[in-house]
């Protein structure tokens, strides 16, 4: 896979979508709705555009405006303080500046992003993210994907520093410079996907990783000992030993349905590490 992809062309086709949203149902179900995704594994990548391309400048008016006063509401909480002022500590700093190495700069993937128009979670995920990118200078370019991303929220996001791909990469971009892979409350599959496709210690090396915590996914398939579960997550049962893990400390209920559960993610592997090895 080529280490990155083009921006948004309005002039492609539409090709049938590999991923299904599942849309929300009332009640209990509510505090997934924004990423409940089914993915079906396809070997080739598809050109993507939008579904939804309906959009004028009150409609994208009034997007922006939800982010500005998402933005705000994020920066000016004691969440985003305690989590930037975890990210410049060294046991997380350090690592960062490794995997940075002589480039000076990482640019940031953000994977299964949701609706920024419909619901506020999603909001706040890419609040974070854009604050990161303000503060840090080591953050590079800005690439954003989800298969429900309707035109107007891509124009936003444009406006906002964002580009968004025109290709499903189904998680799989190869890491050949140091990258940043944003992923918070991404399915299993789509966090398999990229571990997959980076599966060798030059790749895994180049990869900081904020997403679901792998340890949590091994804990509950200790537990649950499902063989389906086990094999969608393959690779990032195998990875474990490789992985430096640093959950992100607490917060409000404000922040907890867009947070909860993240943590950073290190690969720290031996150049001659043979990977072949792991269980898979």
């Amino acid at each position: 896979m080529a280490a990155s992809a083009e921006t948004l062309a309005h002039d492609k086709p539409n090709p049938a979508e590999d991923w299904t949203v599942v849309l929300p149902r009332r009640g209990k179900q509510k505090r997934n709705f924004h990423k409940v995704i089914i993915h079906e594994r396809k070997e080739e990548e598809e050109m993507w555009t939008p579904a939804d391309i309906e959009t004028n400048p009150e409609r994208e008016s009034k997007l922006m405006q939800k982010m500005q006063n998402c933005i705000k509401k994020l920066e000016s909480s004691s969440f985003w303080l305690t989590f930037s002022d975890q990210l410049q500590t060294p046991e997380i700093l350090d690592q960062v500046l490794k995997a940075v190495c002589s480039r000076g700069k990482m640019s940031m993937v953000i994977y299964g992003i949701g609706s920024i128009e419909s619901y506020e979670p999603p909001r706040l995920q890419l609040s974070l993210a854009i604050l990161m990118k303000r503060m840090f200078n080591w953050i590079g370019e800005v690439e954003v994907f989800d298969p429900v991303i309707s035109l107007a929220e891509s124009n936003v996001l444009a406006a906002l520093g964002c580009s968004v791909l025109t290709v499903n990469e189904q998680g799989r971009r190869q890491a050949l410079k140091p990258m940043m892979f944003f992923m918070p409350h991404c399915e299993a599959e789509l966090y398999d996907n990229l571990l997959e496709a980076n599966w060798r210690p030059d790749l895994l090396s180049n990869i900081i990783l904020f997403g679901n915590s792998f340890e949590a996914y091994e804990q509950h398939l200790s537990v649950c000992k499902n063989l389906t579960l086990a094999d969608s997550r393959k690779h990032i049962l195998a990875i474990r030993q490789f992985v430096k893990e640093h959950a992100i400390n607490s917060f409000s209920d404000d922040f907890f349905r867009a947070f909860h559960g993240s943590s950073w993610h290190f690969f720290n592997i031996d150049p001659h590490t043979d990977l072949s090895d792991a269980k898979l």
